[in-house]
């Protein structure tokens, strides 16, 4: 059996999603659970035995909306054929636009399922703040990017940050902008914070509204392939399904 990166056994067969649903219910102290996530792909399993045994609890009223976490474009297709797929969970930040390359992103406009990305900061990667200075440098916050992380890892990490700058255009794009570049590609974003005023800021982020040309300066300061290395490791994209 697979097991998901925190040591959880990988269990896709439909008994199992039953079991798994009654629980989130019951810990969740609800009748219904707006949108049910399969977070990873069970390759031991059938995507359309999964789906449908999800798909069943719609049916009951248990479930209202069905997602994928982490899915290939063609698993995705799958999955939407035996039932319609709300939303799948990516990664997408513009340290990592693996999805946009990889047909992913494609097919979920293609089928109108909505995109949900998760770590839209780079796991960690933010701009050095520098009132003197209209680009900054990313960098890595303490313990915001585990060393398990290839492309976060020295002496990768120090062979591309150093290539890039984030432009900040009267402060309108400092550390919130990968937040609005992400929102730009249609995403709705995870937020994670441990501060109040994070959370603020992040929240704000949905009211800026990029032009072009921030747009393509943002695309210019961290252009596709400067970003070296692999956005997690070998055993963790191998439970990834891309």
């Amino acid at each position: 059996m697979d097991f998901d990166a925190d040591g959880t056994p990988l269990d896709g067969r439909a008994e199992h999603v039953r079991r798994a649903v009654e629980r989130s219910l019951h810990h969740l102290e609800t009748d219904t659970i707006d949108l049910y996530y399969l977070h990873r792909v069970d390759p031991a399993v059938p995507i359309e035995e999964t789906v449908g045994a999800m798909a069943e609890l719609v049916t009951a009223g248990k479930v209202r909306h069905l997602g994928l976490s982490e899915a290939a474009a063609a698993t995705i297709r799958r999955a939407h054929a035996v039932h319609p797929i709300t939303a799948v969970q990516s990664e997408l930040s513009l340290f990592s636009r693996d999805l946009l390359e990889n047909g992913i992103k494609e097919v979920l406009d293609e089928l109108g399922i909505g995109l949900v990305a998760f770590s839209p900061l780079g796991r960690g990667f933010l701009p050095e703040p520098s009132a003197a200075s209209t680009t900054s440098t990313p960098t890595t916050r303490a313990g915001a990017c585990p060393a398990s992380r290839p492309r976060a890892s020295p002496p990768i990490s120090h062979s591309w940050t150093g290539s890039v700058r984030l432009p900040r255009h009267r402060g309108r794009l400092r550390d919130r902008s990968p937040w609005s570049r992400v929102a730009a590609q249609g995403a709705v974003s995870i937020p994670g914070t441990k501060r109040r005023a994070y959370l603020e800021e992040n929240v704000g982020a949905a009211d800026i509204a990029l032009t072009t040309a921030e747009l393509s300066a943002l695309d210019s300061a961290v252009p596709t392939g400067a970003v070296t290395g692999a956005r997690d490791t070998v055993e963790g994209l191998a439970r990834t399904n891309h």
